[in-house]
């Protein structure tokens, strides 16, 4: 009898967290999803993956906290239990995250501090949190951004974290094979979410720039991302390890 596999998606209860959450499920994966402070908005997606005949938990965790990591993964594993039968997860999808958009020359130490407690110290601690609960062969992908590649003003804080991500996966994937479990990175260009305030939606400017430095004209959707990311949790990317996928359409080519 085949076990259905289940995915760990951080932030999962909006933009493009949402997406992959729900394009996972498709693919006949169980979905545990986390939100910050929004239960209903969660609590509509694992819903909706309950429509589509797959099992999904919400549960409360922020990322930027690593003193609340031990006793997420206590209550994750108490929920996995009670609902699917198990104690262990199968992928790990560190999306979680918010940007800040400020000129290096007036960016905060508070707002450095904020930028690496959520996208690369939190991601270290929890990946390292998760590896008792992870099954052997598991996936652990990791989210970053065009903005680890090329460089626009305003984000260097945010960038910097990402670019550090990027080269923690690598050690990841070297670190984690002798239990394969693989690590890859997938980096979204500009999508138009609530991310950073939404400058990806509201922002025209921005928006008619992004449009005319991607080759194919547009700025992105969270459409775009998500069926990557499930692609990656499938047994057609099994041999696909320490990569880094940039989803962004052609930007700055």
């Amino acid at each position: 009898m085949t076990t259905t596999k289940i995915a760990l998606i951080t932030g999962g209860s909006r933009g493009l967290g949402e997406d992959m959450a729900l394009k996972i499920a498709k693919k006949g994966i169980d979905v545990v999803l986390t939100y910050h402070t929004n239960k209903d908005l969660a609590e509509d997606v694992v819903a909706n993956i309950q429509k589509l005949g797959q099992k999904a938990l919400a549960l409360q965790l922020d990322t930027s906290n690593i003193t609340t990591f031990e006793a997420f993964y206590e209550r994750l594993a108490k929920g996995l239990k009670e609902g699917m039968g198990t104690s262990k997860i199968d992928f790990l999808v560190n999306n979680a995250g918010t940007g800040i958009y400020e000129p290096f020359v007036s960016t905060t130490e508070e707002q450095f501090d904020e930028m690496m407690n959520i996208h690369l110290k939190g991601v270290y601690f929890l990946t390292q949190k998760s590896l008792p609960y992870l099954n052997d062969e598991a996936r652990i992908i990791n989210i970053s951004s065009g903005l680890a590649r090329f460089s626009l003003p305003n984000s260097s804080a945010y960038g910097a974290m990402k670019g550090g991500v990027e080269v923690f996966t690598r050690y990841l994937a070297k670190e984690l094979a002798d239990r394969k479990i693989r690590a890859n990175v997938v980096a979204p260009g500009a999508v138009a979410t609530d991310f950073g305030g939404g400058e990806n939606k509201t922002n025209e400017a921005k928006r008619k720039a992004v449009t005319n430095f991607t080759a194919l004209g547009r700025v992105g959707e969270p459409d775009d991302i998500g069926g990557v990311v499930a692609f990656l949790c499938t047994e057609d990317a099994k041999w696909i390890n320490a990569q880094r996928i940039e989803v962004s359409g052609g930007i700055m080519i």
